[in-house]
């Protein structure tokens, strides 16, 4: 046991964290005040709660948050201002919040609000100095390429983003972190690209290749590799709502598979993202309209549906239409639009009007509210498209073949005449009050009929208008949020204004424009993500970084993060060589704990029980587990995968004890060991060798001289309490379906039980 807690102990100093406790350091008041960067937040956090917009909280009726009122002669104060451009003394709201008064000072004690800061009073006080100037919201307005910022060091500086990264750390008084490793930065490249780690030969390869071309060489074929598209199509699926089943309580199986095989092709294909967008909002609708692009359209049919006796029709009708409304809303333009379903929104500049006009694109569909019980449960619901072995053998080529001669999907259609839409009363879909015809977000772009036909077609074409200023913005941050860990907008379903302000707003914007001015490309933004010396930093801590910048938002280090719940299966699977990398087809059921899915059904329908695969279906990637929406894969879930009931933008990255549980006791994890260990215990090597090997293979690394040590010490223990009969070789050598080896039992076993402690290494399923 003694090895195993040394080992243990490494693996942490191994990261390079030094831990020490935050210092202060001194800000320097900015050259130029922007409201939007500088006193919206400060009024956010300590004004709007009584003097914001919230009506019904109002106090002295006195609003901050619109210039008109903010300006206006003080309703209980004559003759006094909250406000006067240039004129801080004479300005009600500059006197109130540097005041020591404390039956003056705002906010007061009653409202439990801090006080602000010393730095915050500057703030204001120069902003009142400088015109007290208003600005629209900063993600409503069209963004800028501004030229690239001056830097300490431009040979530091791979690409553009590097310049913007670099001028942020250059204000802090950091500096970035040296190139990651070979080894390590092999395995980040290879996760982030493909999902899966480096193979042997790759390592070896790269490791070898001291030319300046070598990590470039390296990209290109990750991004070559089908796997990619794999890799991509996860925080799609998130956003699109993928799963395997309808939800509700009787949650019977559905066959929207063939859509997850259509988005893996696009990012395979790298097709440009106003395409990718277009198809799958109106794909139906193009002039050219073929089973691929109707097919597209499943995006908007992967929301829940209810097969409940009992229901009333217009009241799912008008769910599924809200579902619609949301994802499109959150997932593409990255705002919380739904707070309008019942009343105008209290932050944004969205009136109760505009999300219905907004939701009157998606309510000329033939969809309908209920159709049938869960004994009359169809595959797909109306309207649908029949997938045949000729659309396979032609057109639909990247769907893997059916198991029958069709396979059906729910998909979009438009109605013959216009369905009107109404404002709801409250959101109650029995309350209709004024009508409304298909309008976009006014607040975002108006929707000029002129150029855009009212309808899904026109929306689409509304949302990749190069004026619009969110479509571009929220995509490239959600690809930033996948390579490090965080979007460059934290809130990366929430671009409003109540959002996170961006840390770097000027990359953000250089990034959007670039991208739509570049063709959408997607390929050539995550190429530019990965080829920059930002992205390559060596993930260790300084203590002066973890002070200074204890989140790394700024990135003066590489990020370093837990895999996603999918890619900690892949990492197990391909590490011990298990992986079946087929793509697509029908998701598959693996080990699963027994009772969990009969607990959380109805009894009816073909889920009622769980019946676990065989074969290499056990064997598969985890986007292609089956999701049943009443009960996410057990093991994906405790490792924060999305749970797909609806739209998301962003899991959650916990560390419990549950995820070590996990990974010492799930099947697979136990499985993929013997597996690994059965195979290296016939090669013809030393220990010392096979140990190496599968450290390589897990860790994507060589072991340290101490890692390596404690491994084999705990190897040599193994064999001694084997030999001495103090525990069953067989135990270990019992776990998982896969075909066993003839093999020594002692010397597998005690092989296994190594490679056991290094897949519950924390840096095995850590992006470092």
């Amino acid at each position: 046991m003694k090895h195993i807690y040394g080992f243990l102990l490494l693996s942490f100093a191994s990261l390079g964290i030094v831990f020490s406790g935050c210092r202060s350091k001194n800000k320097q008041i900015p050259e130029e005040i922007s409201y939007n960067f500088h006193i919206r937040p400060i009024l956010t956090d300590k004004c709007f709660a009584c003097h914001g917009p919230d009506v019904n909280k109002l106090k002295a009726g006195l609003r901050l948050d619109i210039p008109e009122l903010a300006l206006a002669e003080l309703k209980e104060n004559p003759g006094k201002f909250a406000l006067v451009p240039g004129e801080p003394e004479e300005s009600e709201l500059f006197h109130r919040v540097a005041s020591k008064d404390p039956t003056y000072l705002m906010p007061n004690v009653e409202s439990n609000l801090p006080v602000l800061t010393d730095y915050e009073v500057a703030l204001i006080k120069k902003w009142i100095e400088q015109g007290a100037k208003f600005e629209n919201h900063w993600a409503f307005m069209k963004p800028e390429k501004k030229e690239l910022p001056k830097v300490s060091d431009k040979d530091w500086c791979a690409n553009p983003i590097d310049y913007f990264i670099l001028n942020k750390l250059d204000d802090l008084g950091l500096e970035p972190n040296a190139q990651a490793d070979k080894e390590r930065l092999l395995k980040r490249v290879a996760l982030d690209l493909t999902g899966l780690p480096p193979s042997l030969e790759m390592m070896d390869g790269f490791m070898a290749d001291d030319t300046p071309s070598g990590y470039d060489n390296v990209v290109e074929k990750l991004l070559s590799s089908p796997s990619y598209g794999e890799k991509m199509a996860v925080s799609w699926l998130d956003v699109a709502r993928y799963s395997d089943s309808y939800g509700y309580q009787d949650d019977n199986i559905r066959t929207q598979w063939p859509w997850r095989d259509w988005v893996i092709h696009a990012f395979n294909e790298n097709m440009p993202y106003d395409q990718f967008l277009t198809w799958q909002m109106a794909g139906d609708m193009l002039p050219d309209a073929d089973k691929e692009k109707i097919l597209a359209t499943a995006f908007f049919r992967n929301h829940k549906y209810t097969e409940e006796g009992g229901v009333i029709d217009e009241e799912y009708r008008i769910e599924y239409l809200l579902d619609k409304t949301k994802t499109f809303s959150k997932g593409i333009l990255g705002l919380t639009a739904e707070c309008a379903q019942c009343h105008d929104h209290k932050y944004d500049p969205i009136p109760q009007k505009d999300y219905y006009s907004l939701l009157a694109f998606f309510n000329n569909t033939p969809e309908v509210g209920y159709e049938g019980s869960v004994e009359m449960s169809k595959p797909a619901k109306h309207p649908l498209i029949e997938l045949t072995q000729e659309d396979i053998k032609g057109i639909l080529f990247f769907i893997k073949k059916l198991d029958t001669d069709t396979m059906i999907v729910s998909v979009m259609e438009e109605l013959d005449t216009l369905r009107k839409t109404y404002v709801l009363n409250r959101g109650k879909y029995d309350e209709p009050t004024e009508e409304v015809k298909p309008r976009a977000l006014n607040a975002v772009m108006p929707f000029d009929t002129s150029k855009f036909v009212p309808n899904r077609l026109g929306l689409a074409k509304w949302t990749i208008d190069q004026d619009n200023p969110l479509t571009a913005r929220v995509y490239v941050n959600r690809i930033w949020q996948d390579f490090f860990g965080k979007g460059i907008v934290k809130t990366s379903g929430d671009f409003g204004m109540q959002g996170e302000l961006p840390t770097h707003p000027e990359l953000l914007d250089w990034l959007a424009v670039d991208f739509m001015e570049n063709g959408w490309d997607i390929q050539r933004l995550v190429k530019m993500i990965v080829n920059s010396s930002t992205y390559r930093q060596s993930s260790k801590v300084s203590e002066e970084k973890l002070s200074v910048d204890p989140d790394n938002v700024y990135l003066s280090v590489g990020a370093r993060y837990r895999l996603p719940a999918e890619f900690v299966r892949d990492l197990i699977l391909s590490s011990s060589g298990l992986l079946v990398d087929k793509i697509g087809g029908p998701s598959v059921k693996p080990y699963q704990p027994d009772g969990l899915w009969e607990a959380a059904t109805s009894g009816r329908g073909v889920l009622n029980t769980y019946r676990q695969d065989k074969g290499e279906s056990l064997y598969r990637r985890g986007m292609y587990t089956f999701i049943k929406l009443t009960l996410t894969p057990p093991s994906s879930m405790i490792f924060d995968a999305s749970n797909r009931d609806q739209c998301e933008v962003k899991r959650p990255n916990t560390n419990t004890p549950l995820q070590a549980l996990v990974m010492m006791n799930d099947p697979t994890v136990l499985e993929a060991s013997r597996v690994l260990g059965e195979k290296l215990s016939l090669e013809s090597s030393t220990p010392e060798e096979k140990i190496v090997k599968a450290f390589r293979l897990i860790v994507c690394r060589l072991p340290q001289e101490k890692e390596f040590d404690i491994l084999n010490g705990y190897y040599e223990d193994q064999i001694q309490i084997f030999d001495a009969g103090q525990s069953n070789p067989e135990v270990l050598l019992n776990a998982g379906e896969f075909p066993h080896l003839e093999v020594d039992p002692k010397t597998a076993a005690s092989l296994i039980a190594v490679i056991q402690i290094i897949y519950n290494m924390e840096e095995s399923i850590t992006k470092t």
